[in-house]
């Protein structure tokens, strides 16, 4: 798992490597293709079992790359979840509506935007450990 998008204690880190390593080794086509289909930056705030928070971000406008930290520049869709959420979504046990109806996920910003977090979690499925 690579270290700089570690945080201890979310099971997500994983997660979050898995889909930055899928992004990272995708063809070239593929990648500009995923990109111009989703169109926008999303920043996950997660917040574990103990109540810390960590933050990543998924650029999916211009580079495809994922990192630890704020949006920058700014991201179009800040989505809200716990840990234990974002793992479910990304292994397909919850879907992302019955979340954000049910209050487990929320969001500020682009929520139209939200939608297509589904399809970058499935587009980075084969290299990540859901």
């Amino acid at each position: 798992m690579s270290d700089d998008l570690k945080v201890p204690g979310f099971q997500a880190s994983e997660l979050i490597a898995g889909i930055s390593a899928a992004f990272g080794e995708m063809p070239d086509a593929e990648k500009a293709a995923q990109i111009k289909k989703t169109n926008g930056i999303f920043e996950l705030k997660v917040t574990n079992a103990e109540k810390q928070e960590a933050v990543w971000t998924i650029d999916m406008k211009k580079t495809g790359t994922v990192y630890k930290g704020p949006a920058k520049p700014k991201a179009d869709v800040t989505i809200i979840l716990s840990d234990e959420t974002l793992t479910d979504l990304a292994s397909g046990k919850l879907n992302g509506q019955k979340a954000f109806m049910t209050g487990k996920l929320k969001t500020k910003g682009n929520m139209m935007l939200a939608t297509k977090l589904d399809g970058v979690l499935k587009a980075a499925k084969p290299k990540a450990k859901l």
